[in-house]
């Protein structure tokens, strides 16, 4: 590359970082971690591939499509993963925010708290559910002499979904508010706008792909959610079966149903995902 005055200019990479690779065929080294990604790659997309193939090649795929089995889990799994999500963005942002801009006696302890859902196996989130809010639980007395019954019902779906994938949305979200530079809020602060006007112009606008990638993951994990599920809520058709309880139950009963249902569930997550990365690169792309 040749600079001002006719002298030559060398690049040098930085120390660590990784080396551009001209076009043409990719160098030894490169070559080596594609072949390596590939196994992984290959591991991860050939059965979900299966699955679709065999859903396409099961024959009468509109029968499959409007069963009763199909279209009553599809509708409430929608329905229930839309208020799973609703509850934890409106439940979730104020803990997220609170955590990642307070220090305060006890926080360590309530961050742990709020990653113990996501590793703690989903049959022991439905036990604990069961036991708080179950007839005979800590709560069912006093949420029957109300004439309250949670268990069981499509508000357990709900409740099942929210515990095990709200954390999702609350960790996002705090990586998020953690990330946006305080700098820009003080210089709102100083223009004389309210700390609530600040939060929604210039705190919330910048934090907002970590939010939306915290509510895709907490609606895809409550979409598949299945443990907790059949433990606290049951698996009735068209009140409690979700699609991966309907999974569960046509592979015994019909094959063609499970199929179909575990295709939606493959297209519609990567099609979620897909269109959040492209919305969070149409977002980060530099402006011309």
């Amino acid at each position: 590359m040749v600079g001002p005055e006719g002298m030559r200019v060398v690049a040098v990479p930085r120390e660590g970082a990784a080396e551009w690779t001209r076009p043409g065929w990719p160098r030894p080294g490169l070559t080596l971690l594609l072949a390596y990604s590939a196994v992984l790659l290959l591991f991860l997309l050939v059965p979900l591939g299966a699955v679709l193939w065999r859903a396409l090649s099961a024959g009468d795929l509109g029968r499959y499509l409007t069963s009763p089995i199909v279209v009553d889990a599809l509708r409430l799994s929608l329905l229930t993963t839309l208020l799973t999500l609703v509850v934890a963005v409106v439940l979730g942002t104020p803990i997220a925010y609170l955590l990642a801009r307070y220090q305060f006696p006890g926080r360590a302890l309530i961050d742990t708290a709020l990653d113990l859902p996501m590793v703690l196996p989903p049959a022991v989130a439905g036990v604990a559910l069961l036991l708080t809010f179950g007839r005979r639980g800590l709560l069912g007395p006093t949420l029957s002499a109300f004439g309250i019954e949670i268990s069981f019902t499509t508000a357990a779906v709900v409740l099942a979904q929210l515990f095990v994938a709200a954390p999702f949305y609350v960790k996002a979200a705090q990586a998020g508010f953690a990330a946006v530079d305080r700098e820009l809020e003080h210089v709102s602060a100083s223009l004389g706008v309210s700390a609530l006007g600040t939060f929604w112009r210039v705190t919330l606008p910048l934090a907002l792909p970590a939010l939306l990638g915290g509510a895709v993951m907490t609606w895809a994990r409550a979409l598949g959610e299945f443990g907790a599920t059949i433990l606290f809520a049951g698996n009735f058709q068209g009140r409690t079966q979700t699609m991966p309880l309907a999974i569960y139950v046509a592979m015994e009963r019909d094959l063609g149903a499970a199929l179909v249902l575990a295709s939606i569930l493959v297209v519609a997550s990567f099609l979620v995902l897909l269109g959040f990365k492209l919305l969070a690169r149409a977002r980060l792309a530099p402006v011309a």
